[in-house]
């Protein structure tokens, strides 16, 4: 007997006001506002895919995943495929909706896809008392470009209705495609379940010598590694990629079992999260150590006795072995991108290999034109994000693969390799202090008031006597910039103060949150001397951190003592 075609229904709506994403086409807001708010996640998704052109949109092929915090929540991911199914002729899926968001913009390209859906928390805490959100890959696998962003916006102001196919029923556990005959459409929908990690795990086959690194874990040298998922959705690719293919024990492996609440602490690789990885490595049992976030394109380094590599460091340094991969060797280096409040660590490889290096604003998206364009290699932000032009993503096990190549092949550890490369370039001291969920408009005010402060002309050449350093300002801006191919301008991306020993001092609002506001001050300070290379960051930079807290008067404006999270 036929069955007879699932019902598409239409659903009448209303639209929100707050659905601006906040760069990368992304929403991100506490989970009670998904699910309290009626039609609050199905209204964003169809604005979203409405802003694909309709031609481009219909049966075309579309990827999409979850972070593990709503695989209990699966209410909220059918709404999402619900409403793909109304629109799509085609949707990839990861084996039990789990898909990394490196691996979602492999297989975006592979397939060449229209885009994809992620939805995750990425660093945030998560599960019921967190928060969740909605990222938008497009088709060259990266984060969607602020006009996308922008068309979503308009679009949802004015969205009255969207369609739903609320009797589909999709077995995410089954590998392989199924069919579904749907009204109003001529040909079955498509829905194909793959491994979530088997397409990223043949790229990066094709990257790396997977030997050299198997020898390093397994040989007669092999070094111990701890590796911390932090209960996010990288469990499943650290047991499979360094753990089955590549010879790690199973016990290498922590926190690998994906959990709704992350186990209770934000999945963020950093010193203040990653404490069970931090303990672990200051036993000196393990050679090598690293942490990623929820969705895996973060990461965080360690070596013997808890040494910290800072990620503006891993990014110079990665830079400066490159030729330790076989993928560069064959492609070549064509050019490098920071973001802006990424140290200029990486400046100085660049100069020595004579490439160019991109200075962006903060956001993964800004690279994407530059690495389509075929300007640059390799990027990367002090917020523990870096890839290549393999991908249009940060891709945190690909650091970490990198950083395995550079021990294999020069049979360091991870502090000698760093402190080779001080004293080969210098040492940029670092720190990042995060003043989090601040009231908004006293945010916004101390920005304001920072910005009309430094680009007065009276603020140009001032100097700063804090003990027995003096710091006298070269420049000062409002960070703009031009994107060499296309030349679209980007204004107010961050106030910088630039001294006349190249030390500098930013300050920039996060554009990641919603109800609450972070305002981040970034320090550096630039050491040639490698007798002085020994110190420790915050008590170099605490001459800077004491200027920035002086002009900037955030501790009074607020009512903090501190900073919420020292990087």
């Amino acid at each position: 007997m036929e069955r007879s075609p699932i019902p598409v229904l239409t659903v009448q709506t209303a639209p929100y006001e707050d659905q601006r994403p906040t760069g990368g086409g992304g929403l991100r807001r506490p989970t009670a506002l998904f699910e309290s708010q009626r039609n609050y996640l199905p209204n964003f998704v169809q604005s979203l895919l409405s802003s694909v052109d309709l031609r481009d949109r219909q049966g075309c092929t579309m990827c999409v995943c979850v972070c593990i915090l709503i695989i209990k929540k699966l209410v909220l991911f059918r709404v999402l495929w619900l409403v793909f199914t109304t629109q799509i002729g085609r949707l990839v899926i990861g084996q039990n909706g789990i898909l990394s968001t490196p691996a979602v913009s492999c297989i975006i390209r592979k397939i060449k896809a229209a885009g994809g859906i992620i939805l995750t928390a990425s660093h945030s805490p998560g599960g019921p008392g967190g928060e969740f959100g909605v990222k938008f890959e497009v088709a060259n696998g990266g984060p969607a470009p602020d006009m996308v962003s922008e068309k979503i916006y308009q679009i949802s102001k004015t969205l009255e209705e969207y369609a739903i196919c609320p009797d589909l029923r999709v077995d995410l556990s089954r590998l392989g495609r199924q069919e579904f005959d749907l009204e109003n459409k001529f040909k079955p929908f498509r829905v194909e379940i793959v491994d979530s990690v088997e397409i990223y795990l043949n790229l990066l086959r094709s990257i790396f010598d997977f030997n050299a690194i198997r020898n390093l874990l397994t040989g007669p040298n092999q070094i111990k590694i701890r590796i911390d998922a932090m209960n996010g959705v990288m469990g499943p690719y650290v047991r499979r990629i360094l753990c089955d293919e590549l010879g790690a024990p199973a016990n290498s492996a922590i926190n690998c079992i994906p959990l709704e609440d992350f186990g209770g602490q934000p999945p963020d690789p950093n010193l203040t999260y990653a404490t069970a990885l931090l303990e672990a490595m200051k036993g000196g049992e393990y050679g090598f150590g690293a942490a990623f976030d929820a969705d895996g394109d973060r990461y965080m380094i360690l070596g013997q006795n808890g040494f910290f590599v800072n990620a503006s460091d891993s990014l110079a340094i990665i830079a400066a072995n490159l030729s330790c991969i076989p993928y560069f060797c064959q492609m070549g280096v064509r050019g490098f991108g920071r973001s802006m409040p990424t140290s200029t660590a990486l400046d100085k490889v660049a100069k020595v290999m004579k490439v160019p290096v991109y200075e962006t604003p903060a956001g993964w998206r800004y690279f994407s034109n530059l690495m389509d364009s075929g300007r640059c290699s390799l990027c990367g932000e002090e917020s523990f994000g870096t890839g290549s032009d393999h991908l249009r993503e940060k891709d945190g096990l690909w650091a970490v693969l990198v950083w395995l190549s550079i021990l294999a092949a020069r049979k360091q550890s991870v502090e000698e390799i760093v402190r080779d490369h001080w004293a080969k370039f210098g040492r940029h001291y670092y720190c990042r202090f995060d003043y989090e969920a601040l009231e908004p408009r006293t945010a916004y005010f101390i920005m304001r008031d920072l910005e009309a402060l430094i680009t007065d002309k009276s603020f140009s050449h001032q100097q700063f006597a804090v003990g027995n350093s003096i710091y006298s300002v070269e420049r000062t801006d409002s960070f703009e910039y031009i994107d060499p191919v296309d030349g679209t301008v980007t204004k107010r991306q961050g106030l910088r103060i630039i001294f006349s020993d190249a030390s500098r001092l930013i300050f920039r609002m996060s554009a990641s949150s919603h109800v609450r506001a972070t305002l981040r001050i970034y320090a550096e300070s630039y050491e040639k001397d490698p007798s002085q290379h020994n110190k420790e960051p915050q008590a170099v930079l605490s001459p800077l951190i004491a200027i920035a807290l002086k002009i900037s008067q955030i501790h009074e404006r607020t009512g903090r003592k501190g900073p919420t999270v020292i990087t």
